[in-house]
């Protein structure tokens, strides 16, 4: 058997990989600062910024996901996430652990077409910039041989689990819910790729069970079709059977309220994601692994399913 370890665990890609891997008979450990028991799973209490913390939690693991996430705050960004990343791949180093690192797509900055795997880092952003150096300094070692290691790339995601990091979950699922308008940042009419939550669970453990997988960068499966956001309020209000209306905040009134709330400031610098086109492309994992990613009217019919029935 087998321990997969998730450094970030109790996050929304963590939960719905943690069920995945169970059925699959693994061996489980949940590593964050403050995990929560999962029965059949082993729960180890770490900071990741902590060296002797990391390797203590990584050692004996066969595979290890980084999924850590950290407030959503440049500054905090600026100061971890480089020491994270040393620490992580120093640790799988010593414990002759495979890792698999969830990243983003912050690192290419604002793409004038499609995303795929070869897209040049140009980032555009504080926080496409520290995402630019944490990736290349993991594919520096890949590209080096001292580590067996992926980089899995999802787009903005959506759907069960996902409702305190999703902006689709936390702008109009949750509202429609509440039978509120739904909400939403920039430019309404423009074409954005979302990858669903489930769906980057499934392929992770894809992955990682894939030898050939490693020493690559993937894009994780995501529909072709890209949606806008009135699109996705339509078939969120159809799954949530509530009214498809919706509040749209200016750039101006989201520069206003970046004064008083740091959330909102940190939004400001990435709404070229929601202001131009986001193309993402993951032709090649649904390729090699003849896997076809859940369309918008299942994913969004089965979060409104996942909301209703808490």
């Amino acid at each position: 058997m087998r321990l997969h370890t998730i450094l970030g665990a109790g996050g929304s890609v963590g939960n719905q990989l943690v069920p995945i891997l169970l059925s699959a008979n693994e061996a489980v450990r949940l590593v964050s600062r403050h995990p929560k028991p999962v029965a059949g799973t082993t729960a180890v209490a770490a900071d990741l910024t902590n060296y002797e913390q990391t390797l203590a939690a990584v050692k004996g693991s066969s595979i290890v996901y980084l999924l850590a996430g950290l407030p959503y705050d440049s500054r905090i960004w600026e100061k971890n996430w480089p020491v994270i990343m040393s620490n992580t791949i120093d640790a799988c180093k010593e414990a002759d652990s495979k890792l698999l690192f969830l990243d983003n797509v912050y690192m290419y900055g604002r793409v004038n077409g499609v995303m795929t795997e070869n897209t040049p880092f140009n980032p555009c952003s504080k926080k496409g910039k520290i995402r630019a150096a944490i990736a290349t300094q993991l594919l520096t070692e890949m590209q080096a041989g001292t580590i067996k290691a992926l980089i899995a790339r999802a787009a903005d995601f959506y759907g069960p689990s996902g409702e305190k990091t999703s902006m689709p979950n936390i702008m109009v699922f949750s509202n429609h819910l509440k039978k509120k308008k739904a909400q939403w940042l920039g430019d309404i009419t423009q074409p954005h790729a979302y990858t669903y939550i489930p769906d980057i669970a499934e392929a992770l453990y894809l992955l990682a069970n894939n030898e050939h997988a490693f020493g690559q960068t993937w894009h994780l499966p995501t529909s072709s079709r890209y949606i806008t956001g009135n699109e996705l309020i339509s078939l969120s209000a159809a799954a949530f059977q509530t009214a498809e209306g919706h509040f749209t905040f200016p750039k101006w009134m989201i520069a206003l309220a970046g004064i008083f709330n740091r959330d909102i400031y940190e939004m400001k610098e990435m709404l070229y994601q929601n202001i131009f086109p986001y193309q993402f492309d993951a032709t090649k994992f649904s390729t090699t692994f003849h896997f076809k990613p859940t369309d918008y009217e299942d994913g969004i019919k089965q979060t409104a399913a996942y909301y209703l029935s808490k």
